[in-house]
């Protein structure tokens, strides 16, 4: 992707948020000069990967299989004990992020806004490919049985936890405008806990034609 690119959809995702009135703090809006004076104060930030994230997972496509979000709180069982995380993402009307499960993260999908949010979700066999046995899953603490690749809506306000090795792909419901996603869970690592159907780039590799205006978490470690 081009940070050009990449820049133009931060701020647009920064108009959303402020639509929806979801505040970030105060260090998603530094330069990277700020960031390189407050490096010494900023370690949990860092260290965690907290702050923007965006991919295409090497689609060439954002709006068709993309993702924005921004990580607010993560802990790293290595080395502090916190045990949850927390992001906010931004989904539109059929921008897909592929089918994959987690190794180790459990996690509440919460629809905080906008339009409607679907999930095709599939267990998974002991060769971690897609189960054709039903699973059950829980909305908002309701549990339901599902048929593999059935497809759970979430309207604004309702949420659904998916728990480890519950295959799961997501996009924006078409014609209801783009989603507010939140996810709450236990600790987040996006360099090894994520299991894709098919194999994607999780990180993008950037084609730098303008200086970043926001640091991603993966550019922490080229920028400061």
């Amino acid at each position: 992707m081009k940070r050009s690119e990449i820049n133009r959809h931060i701020e647009n995702s920064i108009e959303f948020f402020r639509e929806m009135n979801f505040q970030l703090p105060p260090w998603a809006y530094w330069t990277s000069e700020e960031w390189t004076r407050k490096k010494g104060s900023c370690k949990e930030v860092y260290e965690n990967m907290l702050g923007w994230d965006l991919t295409d997972f090497g689609s060439g496509d954002f709006l068709r299989q993309g993702l924005i979000l921004f990580t607010l709180r993560n802990g790293n069982l290595q080395k502090d004990h916190k045990p949850y995380a927390e992001k906010i993402m931004i989904v539109e009307e059929f921008q897909e992020t592929p089918m994959h499960f987690h190794w180790n993260k459990m996690e509440d999908i919460i629809n905080r806004g906008g339009g409607n949010l679907i999930i095709e979700l599939f267990g998974s066999s002991n060769s971690e490919e897609l189960s054709n046995q039903p699973f059950s899953v829980r909305v908002d603490g309701v549990e339901r049985t599902c048929v593999p690749g059935e497809k759970v809506i979430l309207t604004p306000g309702e949420s659904i936890c998916l728990y480890q090795g519950l295959y799961h792909r997501f996009y924006g419901e078409p014609g209801k405008g783009k989603v507010l996603v939140g996810e709450v869970s236990t600790v987040n690592d996006d360099t090894s806990d994520n299991r894709f159907l098919n194999t994607v780039g999780r990180f993008p590799k950037i084609e730098e034609d303008e200086v970043p205006n926001y640091l991603l978490a993966s550019d922490y470690t080229n920028f400061l």
